[in-house]
């Protein structure tokens, strides 16, 4: 008889929320996610079967598994996407679809998402300028297709549209105020984040680091903010607005002032591991299990008891990390 209890960590966090990496390859090589010669790939045999993911958020789902989100690498690389979104939108108790995406892919898949269920998208957007796109993406031609994927997001009616800035010191940090007016008019939820360090981007972690307290201050001088509830969605972005906006304003500070105390998801990686932490070295093997047709249940219960109480990252520097070469390996 299996255990149905909610699934709750030791340190009595509830977890109803699982980013599911369906693919560890990418069409970008962002600077602060990936090497530019990119990584050594999984193979096919390695990764997860659609059939195979749905069957661990069939299992999750009883314990307590309400919101799925569906990441990379760049998910939308894997093809027949919407398949998969099909079948996880067909289990019970799953109410909240959402899929992280930099958009180059999207316009010509997005109303096929839309009718297999997907909720909610959010778009990697680190500036204004196709040059800058471009050169942070190291692909050219990048600024316009992601363009065409939100034009394609909004037209498909994806609520809430999420834009997410890594806030890079001397790339874009100059345009915050521009991202942050941009929330005045349109419908967007634009979320700052503090970069990462991973194996990859050392140097950029260390030099070009800028605070989503420096975003904030810089933004001020615009206008007033006032605090807001923000957008439906299983994030730790805390929200602003200025008054009357048709947007929000978010950050999200995984360095400065972790939220750790609040995480209330787990990852599942394309090959098949469930890790309790973005970070860190902790993870439970679910593939071989799954395909040896044993139940998961008891080994989902030993990643929530493993689970740490917060990530121990240190900027510029690879402690805490796990050895994590790119955010791609695990979903981000």
């Amino acid at each position: 008889m299996s255990d149905t209890r909610p699934m709750v960590d030791g340190f009595g966090r509830r977890i109803e929320y699982l980013r599911i990496s369906v693919t560890d390859k990418c069409n970008l090589r962002c600077v602060y996610c990936m090497p530019l010669e990119g990584l050594d790939w999984l193979k096919r045999d390695a990764l997860l079967s659609y059939e195979e993911i749905a069957e661990v958020v069939r299992v999750m789902a009883p314990l307590g598994l309400r919101r799925v989100r569906l990441t990379g690498g760049e998910p939308l690389v894997r093809r027949d996407l919407a398949d998969l979104v099909a079948m996880i939108s067909a289990v019970p108790g799953i109410d909240d679809i959402s899929l992280s995406t930099n958009a180059v892919l999207l316009a010509e898949q997005a109303e096929a998402l839309r009718d297999a269920g997907l909720d909610r998208v959010n778009v990697s957007l680190d500036s204004l300028r196709p040059d800058r796109v471009d050169a942070i993406a190291r692909r050219p031609g990048s600024y316009g297709r992601i363009m065409e994927g939100l034009r394609a997001a909004e037209e498909m009616g994806f609520a809430p549209l999420k834009i997410n800035v890594v806030l890079i010191g001397g790339s874009n940090d100059d345009e915050i105020g521009d991202f942050a007016e941009i929330t005045r008019e349109r419908p967007w939820h634009v979320r700052f984040i503090e970069v990462m360090p991973t194996g990859s981007n050392l140097d950029l972690s260390r030099d070009n680091y800028i605070s989503c307290a420096e975003a904030l201050r810089r933004i001020r001088r615009l206008g007033d903010l006032e605090p807001a509830e923000g957008p439906t969605g299983n994030g730790p972005a805390t929200y602003y607005r200025f008054p009357g906006a048709a947007g929000s304003i978010g950050v999200i500070t995984p360095m400065s002032h972790n939220f750790c105390d609040r995480c209330n998801r787990m990852r599942l990686t394309a090959d098949g591991q469930l890790r309790p932490c973005l970070f860190g070295d902790l993870q439970t093997d679910l593939r071989t299990p799954l395909r040896a047709g044993e139940a998961l249940e008891p080994h989902i219960r030993e990643t929530l008891r493993v689970k740490p109480e917060r990530h121990e990252l240190v900027q510029g520097s690879t402690m805490g990390s796990g050895g994590l070469v790119a955010l791609s390996q695990t979903g981000g």
